[in-house]
């Protein structure tokens, strides 16, 4: 059976992707200098990359252990709002007034362990499944 969380959960970080990404080529590019615009695209790029990940584990939900896509798609949804998100806030800082935040860098790498431990997962539980 198809698992609807992760369906759910993919199209709407892939339709809060694609939002992001129009306001950062429409809205920020005025705002913010070009090494910020990179640094916001880049999320908007990885969030993307995940939200299709999310629909994957959707899907693949009748075939592989259900524990290991749970794990795996709660870890890739982790890692877009740690990664993802503080690259956001992180490219934004100066806008919204964030300056003194110096806790949002650390959250990208531990947003990026997640991205890398749900992919490993989900590599572990389609090895475990065709054997």
């Amino acid at each position: 059976m198809l698992n609807k969380t992760f369906l759910q959960a993919g199209a709407l970080m892939a339709l809060l992707g694609v939002i992001l990404g129009a306001f950062g080529a429409h809205s920020l590019k005025a705002v913010l200098p070009v090494d910020r615009l990179a640094t916001f695209e880049i999320g908007v790029r990885y969030q993307m990359y995940h939200a299709i990940a999310l629909v994957l584990v959707a899907l693949l939900n009748p075939y592989l252990s259900k524990r290991s896509l749970k794990i795996a798609g709660g870890l890739f949804l982790a890692g877009i709002f740690l990664f993802s998100g503080s690259l956001y806030l992180l490219a934004c800082r100066d806008v919204i007034g964030l300056t003194t935040w110096r806790w949002l860098g650390p959250l990208t790498p531990i947003g990026g362990l997640c991205f890398i431990t749900g992919w490993a997962l989900l590599f572990i539980a389609a090895r475990k499944n065709s054997k």
